[in-house]
């Protein structure tokens, strides 16, 4: 068992939440409360970033006491939204919102991952008809096992995972969220993730 603190109470942290609960993790999930987040982040070993990325590194720089020597997994996708609310641009061209935390906070494990599916998807992977992919990105190699077993508890089989390296090749899982409104616009709101053939 694992504590968790979930920041976030949206789609995707509620999502995150439950099933990791179900998986026997002890779960705190922050709402929007005062002193909320620290409170959560305080008490939990792996801390999920689940907040809308635009505001991510503001939220997060604040809790730099109370996320040091944790694991914060940062599934966001820091991003400005055209007209129709789909992500139109990335906030951090050339970096990722990933690199941008773990230079704010060098003291916590910054593993990205589940970025590159919409939400229903991170957490019932073997719903897809063909098999999804999920990539980790990061410097400590300890948190990431920690993160992938995570992954393994929701339902990602081993050779779904796909390590890519460094905290510099989230830049390209990022990246990929520029596919999501035009993929939404051609097949409409229908879970999706993106998969290495091999």
């Amino acid at each position: 068992m694992t504590t968790i603190a979930v920041l976030g109470n949206g789609r995707v942290g509620g999502n995150l939440a439950k099933a990791l609960t179900r998986a026997g993790h002890a779960v705190t999930v922050a709402d929007r409360a005062p002193g909320a987040a620290a409170d959560a982040a305080r008490t939990a070993r792996v801390v999920i970033n689940a907040t809308p990325g635009a505001g991510s590194l503001d939220r997060l720089a604040a809790l730099r006491d109370e996320l040091h020597g944790k694991i914060l997994v940062d599934v966001s996708n820091a991003t400005l939204d055209g007209p129709d609310g789909l992500p139109a641009d990335l906030i951090y061209p050339g970096s990722s919102l990933a690199e941008q935390l773990q230079e704010t906070l060098p003291e916590t494990q910054v593993v990205k991952t589940l970025n590159t599916m919409l939400f229903p998807v991170m957490t019932a992977p073997a719903t897809l008809s063909e098999a999804p992919t999920v990539f980790l990105s990061g410097e400590d190699p300890q948190a990431k096992q920690t993160v992938g077993e995570l992954l393994t508890d929701l339902g990602w089989h081993k050779e779904w995972i796909t390590d890519l390296g460094g905290i510099r090749t989230a830049r390209a899982t990022e990246a990929a969220i520029l596919f999501v409104p035009h993929v939404i616009r051609s097949i409409g709101f229908t879970p999706f993730a993106i998969s290495i053939a091999r």
